[in-house]
């Protein structure tokens, strides 16, 4: 496994399994260099040999006479480590882009917000607005607002968009409050009171949307809170400064009234 103390060197060596991967043969000093510069890594010949040299060392990388290098099975693994690593924490950047284009204003109601999108069969669409409506219509407050697309990219399909909750940390920033998304979580409910969080993801520490990985592991029991109160539901915990804590709530609160999100609730850190 490829480490350095000094980051560029490690980027470098990254970047050269990339380019000796990509050209599926043996690949010589030269034309490495070369692709380098284009990609705007400024190293010679002799600095790619050098580097090739540790390659060649750490089993990564091996000589084919004068033809060049080709990657080893043990440098593919490492560029399959080396690309999670690099998606570490870019969940979170995607998340943090888009709270900073949110301008929807809850009082005038009015502005870009963030939505969620949903793709399914078109035989399917009365059944899942169905759901909805029952959702909707339910003392626990699970409804949320929606659009019917049905001009979807596959005609047997339709898109139903709803309202991302992470619209509130958008009004929030708005409102001078900083955001700092911490966790996507299982949070057990309980006779429709908030109980405890089973299973929680830190968002920097993963590069798929943590709440992607509870829906596929089907983790959640919705119908049940619909129908009972309790069950286990997905939510997000973020941090706000604790000077907002007079304001934030308002501002919740008003999030809330207009359909953005159902609840909320406040506690300390820990």
């Amino acid at each position: 496994m490829i480490r350095s103390d000094d980051p560029q060197i490690q980027r470098k060596l990254i970047e050269i399994l990339h380019v000796i991967d990509e050209r599926g043969s043996a690949v010589g000093a030269r034309i490495i260099s070369d692709i380098l510069q284009e990609r705007g890594y400024p190293l010679g010949e002799r600095g790619v040999r050098y580097h090739l040299r540790i390659l060649d060392e750490r089993g990564l990388t091996r000589r084919q006479g004068y033809a060049g290098r080709v990657i080893t099975e043990l440098g593919k693994k490492e560029l399959e480590d080396a690309l999670v690593r690099d998606r570490i924490g870019f969940v979170l950047t995607r998340i943090e882009d888009m709270i900073y284009r949110t301008e929807f204003d809850p009082v005038s109601k009015k502005g870009r917000l963030i939505v969620n999108r949903s793709i399914i069969r078109r035989e399917d669409l009365d059944d899942a607005l169905e759901l909805l409506r029952y959702l909707e219509q339910s003392e626990y407050g699970m409804g949320c607002r929606t659009r019917l697309i049905e001009d979807c990219v596959q005609d047997s399909h339709v898109e139903i968009a709803t309202i991302c909750s992470i619209t509130c940390d958008g009004i929030l920033l708005n409102a001078g409050i900083p955001v700092n998304t911490r966790y996507g979580g299982v949070l057990r409910i309980e006779d429709g009171c908030a109980v405890q969080y089973t299973d929680l993801i830190a968002y920097t520490g993963t590069s798929i949307d943590p709440m992607k990985i509870f829906l596929s592991r089907k983790m959640t029991s919705v119908l049940d809170i619909v129908g009972t109160g309790s069950g286990v539901a997905l939510a997000n915990i973020r941090e706000v400064p604790a000077s907002s804590q007079n304001a934030s709530p308002k501002i919740l609160d008003l999030a809330v009234e207009t359909g953005i999100i159902n609840r909320y609730e406040i506690g300390e850190t820990d």
